[in-house]
């Protein structure tokens, strides 16, 4: 492989602005106001300083997007499944949108490292924990890798709800939420154990946002 290959396939590192990223942010902006309508709640509430994950529900192929929107600061590394990643030129798009490739079935220590360097050198980390957009409740099937990103890389975890899939002309609702508490359990220690307890923690607090969104339409 030459070498303008091997760089035209590394990643760009969120820190490092992308044009792919600045133009689909751009037409994402015009996306939500118009075709897919989308009302921001909270948002006050990712005005911090990096590196921090955001973690969101997972609907739609346009949640990344959605999500993405209301962290004005920086841009997001998501993780995404590797088979996004077949296609020569998508496969270039995304790793210049910041992705990092993740193998949903196995134990992937390359993107764990590759994870852990992103928040260890001030990247905004982009998860979504149910890892699959097709499932059965809100957040009920998390998977283990994303509690124990979380508590390895000792950031906060900011969660957003979607109240639901993004449709034409169809007004959805992006709340975000306080970040979910995890030092005690990272003071515990990383095991099955810590990694389970936070799990339901996500879940729990995913329950809460969505009575809380529920009470806002009444």
């Amino acid at each position: 492989m030459s070498d303008t290959t091997s760089k035209a396939l590394t990643r760009r590192p969120a820190s490092v602005s992308s044009g792919f990223y600045r133009a689909a942010r751009r037409a994402a902006w015009v996306m939500v106001r118009t075709i897919t309508p989308v009302s921001y709640h909270h948002t006050e509430r990712l005005d911090v300083d990096a590196p921090f994950i955001v973690i969101g529900n997972h609907l739609s192929l346009l949640d990344p997007i959605i999500v993405a929107l209301p962290v004005k600061r920086y841009e997001i590394a998501f993780m995404g499944k590797k088979e996004l990643g077949g296609n020569g030129l998508l496969k270039r798009i995304l790793l210049n949108m910041h992705t990092i490739f993740v193998n949903r079935h196995h134990s992937d220590m390359e993107a764990m490292r590759a994870v852990m360097k992103a928040i260890r050198e001030g990247e905004v980390l982009g998860i979504f924990p149910e890892g699959t957009r097709y499932h059965q409740g809100l957040m009920e099937e998390v998977e283990s890798g994303a509690a124990m990103i979380a508590l390895r890389s000792g950031v906060p975890m900011i969660p957003v709800y979607l109240t639901g899939r993004a449709r034409l002309f169809r007004r959805i609702h992006c709340y975000v939420g306080e970040p979910i508490p995890m030092d005690d359990l990272r003071e515990a220690g990383i095991n099955r154990e810590t990694c389970q307890a936070l799990t339901e923690r996500i879940t729990a607090r995913y329950r809460q946002m969505a009575l809380e969104a529920g009470n806002d339409k009444k």
